[in-house]
């Protein structure tokens, strides 16, 4: 037997103001250009930001590499 109820178009929030967004929205997930610019440029300005440790030795290794030639270059300048 066929579910009675009718289906509810599926859904979910603006990011930025949290107003409805249908699905079939072609500004999704974001209600407007105008909130999907605001977003871009908390981006932008550092607003968000995707941080976790690095846990690869590798990578460790090349930011200490690259962080002791910058240094290096620092301290040739103030030499100057």
């Amino acid at each position: 037997m066929p579910d009675s109820k009718p289906s509810k178009p599926a859904a979910l929030r603006c990011p930025t103001c949290r107003t409805i967004v249908l699905l079939d929205d072609p500004n999704l997930p974001f209600c407007s250009e105008r909130c999907r610019v605001i977003d871009l440029g908390k981006w932008a300005s550092g607003a968000y930001r995707i941080s976790s440790p690095i846990l690869d030795p590798e990578v460790l290794e090349g930011l200490d590499a690259a962080q002791l030639q910058r240094g290096q270059g620092r301290q040739d300048d103030d030499e100057s």
